[in-house]
This record gives C-alpha cells, sequence and structure tokens, in this order.
C-alpha cells in the first residue's frame, strides 16, 4: 500500500525530532517540545485516516513518540538520579525511522541520554557536579583524573546500572512472550469451543429427526392397536350371534321329551 502524504510528513517531523533530541540542548530550547505535540495531533489524525498504516507500523510510531514525551519529562526533573532512573523505564523504538538508519535513531538517543544522566550522577555522587557546558571529551578527562575508589564506584555503579537495564528488557521479552501464549491459549481455547458447538447442534439435530420418526412410528402403531381391536370386537360378535341362532335351532329341531 502506498504511504500516505500525511504519513510522510510524520515520518520526517520523527526525524527531525530524534535528531534535535541527540544534541546537547539548552533549558532555552522549546523545539523538541512543540513538534512532538505536533507529532502527537499527527499520529491521531494517522490513526484516523482511511489510509493508516499497518497495526505493527503504528505500534512502532506511537512507542517512538511516547519515547520522546518520556523523554522530555526526565528532562525536566531536577535530580540526576531522577532523570537516570526515569531514563531506565524508556522504551525506544525497534525499527529505524529513515532507511538510511543503520540503527534506530531512537535507540542512539535513550543510549546518549543514559550516559549522559549516569555522568551525572557519577558527578554527584563524587561531589563534582558538571556545569551544563561540559562536553564528552572533558567529562573522560574527569574520569581518568580520579582516584581508583572513585574510578571503582563509578564502575560498580555503571554495573548496577546495567543489571537493572538487563533486568527490565528479559522482563519485557517475558512479558511479551507471556502475552504471545496467552494469545495462542485463547484462540485454541475458541477453536475447541467452536467444534463443540458444532458437534452439540449436530446431536440436536440428530434428536430431533429420531424424536420426528418415533413419533410416526408411534401413530402407525397405535393406527394398527385399534384396527386390530375392531376386528376382535367383530369377531366375538359374530360368534356370540352363531351361538345364539345355534341354540335356537336346537330347541326347534330336538324338542323337549314329556
Amino acid at each position: 500500500m502506498a504511504v500516505s502524504r500525511l504519513e510522510i510528513n510524520f515520518i520526517r517531523l520523527l526525524s527531525r525530532c530524534e535528531s534535535i533530541a541527540s544534541e546537547k540542548r539548552g533549558e532555552t530550547e522549546w523545539r523538541l517540545e512543540k513538534y512532538v505535540g505536533a507529532l502527537e495531533e499527527m499520529l491521531v489524525a494517522l490513526k484516523k485516516s482511511s489510509s493508516k498504516p499497518a497495526p505493527e507500523v503504528l505500534i512502532d510510531y506511537n512507542r517512538k513518540v511516547d519515547f520522546l514525551k518520556g523523554l522530555l519529562e526526565a528532562e525536566k526533573l531536577s535530580s540526576p538520579t531522577e532523570k537516570a532512573l526515569a531514563n531506565q523505564f524508556l522504551a525506544p523504538g525497534r525499527t529505524p525511522t529513515i532507511a538510511s538508519e543503520r540503527m534506530p535513531a531512537s535507540k542512539t538517543v535513550h543510549m546518549q541520554t543514559k550516559a549522559r544522566c549516569t555522568g551525572e550522577m557519577r558527578s554527584e555522587l563524587m561531589g563534582t557536579a558538571l556545569s551544563s557546558t561540559d562536553n564528552k571529551e572533558t567529562d573522560l578527562r574527569h574520569r581518568r583524573g580520579l582516584p581508583l575508589d572513585e574510578r571503582q564506584s563509578a564502575a560498580e555503579l555503571d554495573a548496577v546500572l546495567q543489571h537493572h537495564h538487563n533486568l527490565q528488557e528479559k522482563l519485557a521479552e517475558d512479558m511479551l512472550s507471556l502475552a504471545r501464549n496467552l494469545k495462542n491459549n485463547t484462540l485454541a481455547a475458541q477453536n475447541i469451543i467452536k467444534q463443540d458447538n458444532q458437534t452439540l447442534a449436530q446431536s440436536m439435530r440428530h434428536a430431533d429427526l429420531n424424536f420426528e420418526k418415533l413419533k410416526t412410528e408411534s401413530e402407525r402403531l397405535e393406527q394398527h392397536t385399534k384396527k386390530s381391536v375392531n376386528w376382535v370386537l367383530w369377531l366375538m360378535l359374530i360368534l356370540v350371534c352363531f351361538t345364539f341362532i345355534s341354540m335356537i335351532l336346537f330347541i326347534r329341531l330336538f324338542p323337549k321329551l314329556r
């Protein structure tokens, strides 16, 4: 099916939002929030469109828009720890937005944001808050100049965050597997119930047919019984009459001796 004009504009705006999200933004940056609001409106219109894409594509679009909304909400938090925790629960898109992407841009943004939040949280834990204009190279030089104990603490923190991330991914996969199994079991139960209903309907038809046959045979038997009784009555009546006439003739032919 051909891609509609609305979907093309949605993809372009989504790609632009992901590009802005991957950049370093200041507190006065307002474009991303406005763009995400426009994305939500376009997504609603896309769902109502007659030429809407496949359900799987719509689910991925919705996932990417929710990821950008969650990213904006996480950036509004004041504590680096809260930001890092909020970013752990974000779910990026699973497919590239445009064909030129080797890896989904939302996943790249997610990784960059997690690294940034982890660096801010590490700096807060070590008591050396970084300014908003520090870049990645300054952070690397700062990390190399830390004492061994602090580097070990940072490594342990990274390991804990990675462990939590792995647990969340495993939980998501388990939930997806359970949902898939539940769907398969529901479909199987529906098929079994459908077959049982067909068998029950067929049995009821056979029972109705047998009842009609039994009713017909009962009527025939009743008629036959009535007919047999009539013949017996007539036979007995003839026998009584014959006996009576025979008695009279016998009396006439053989009078009583005096």
